[in-house]
């Protein structure tokens, strides 16, 4: 199945652009090391939803730019993206064996090349970035942005508290925080590194932040009432992981009535954030609502 087969066409031509740029960008694997490249360019390219790339586009063209400078934000958030899962499927952290819809990186490449392959994905979005910007302030502004995203306050730091709430119930608030920084941080980066890409100036850097931090969390709630609902065939990863690991859920927390009541507000939420940015917010809309009804 596509997953990414409920956007709309501009969206889909969008995820052809990040995907060649994302091929461009990576080595190749006949490059030395070899092993080394092919397990990188496996986590990469194997299919995915691309949602934050899309969310770097599209703040870009609710700002009125869709250049070509997008594209090196775009590459460097979907790396950051790939190097998380990489390490966070390890058997030291989630252990699974499954992540879109086929055998986990560590499962084809063994774990210490997973571990290798993550570290230079992560090393190669920050190199990718730096070597684009033009403009030295905004590029020195996106790499603080990545930066932070990636760290104790975000998706580090939210696989810590991750790991620590296994077996334990806690409240919604402390819920909400730790997957604001293990999903939520790089949803915000991805749009804020679109919006400064574009020039963004103080008031819509805020819609912005406003909007992602709800899309950002909708995106979770989606998440754990898909790992209820959803079958592994269709949704890319293991169904029912996280309730077999006794992980804190929205759906365990809230029960899936409130989730997706919660889920609904959240979209109400960002497309409000949206509201200065008129027809330019379309794809971002749309984005909003994809994040809400995705089947997978």
């Amino acid at each position: 199945m596509n997953p990414n087969a409920e956007l709309g066409p501009a969206l889909q031509a969008l995820i052809t652009r990040a995907e060649q740029a994302l091929d461009r960008m990576l080595p190749a694997e006949d490059r030395s090391p070899p092993e080394l490249h092919r397990a990188m360019r496996y986590a990469v390219l194997g299919g995915g939803k691309r949602l934050r790339p899309l969310l770097v586009y599209a703040a870009g063209h609710a700002l009125g730019h869709a250049g070509h400078e997008l594209d090196a934000p775009a590459c460097a958030v979907e790396l950051i993206h790939a190097y998380s899962l990489v390490h966070d499927d390890l058997p030291a952290m989630d252990d699974d064996d499954l992540r879109r819809g086929r055998p986990t990186c560590h499962v084809v490449f063994g774990e210490a090349m997973a571990i290798l392959a993550g570290d230079a994905l992560q090393a190669l979005a920050f190199e990718i970035l730096a070597d684009d910007g033009p403009d030295s302030t905004r590029g020195m502004a996106m790499l603080r942005v990545l930066g932070a995203a990636c760290g104790a306050e975000g998706m580090a730091g939210g696989q810590a508290l991750d790991l620590a709430a296994v077996g334990r119930k806690l409240s919604l608030a402390e819920l909400e925080h730790m997957h604001a920084c293990k999903t939520g941080a790089l949803i915000r980066a991805s749009v804020r590194m679109g919006a400064l890409s574009a020039g963004a100036d103080e008031d819509a850097l805020a819609a912005l932040d406003r909007y992602a931090a709800a899309v950002g969390l909708a995106f979770q709630v989606r998440d754990d009432i898909l790992d209820v609902e959803g079958e592994s065939s269709v949704i890319g990863k293991t169904a029912g992981k996280d309730a077999a690991a006794d992980k804190p859920t929205f759906s365990t927390i809230i029960g899936l009535d409130a989730s997706r009541a919660r889920l609904a507000e959240l979209v109400d939420e960002a497309l409000a954030a949206l509201t200065p940015f008129g027809e330019r917010g379309m794809l971002l809309r749309e984005l909003a609502h994809y994040s809400a009804q995705r089947a997978r």
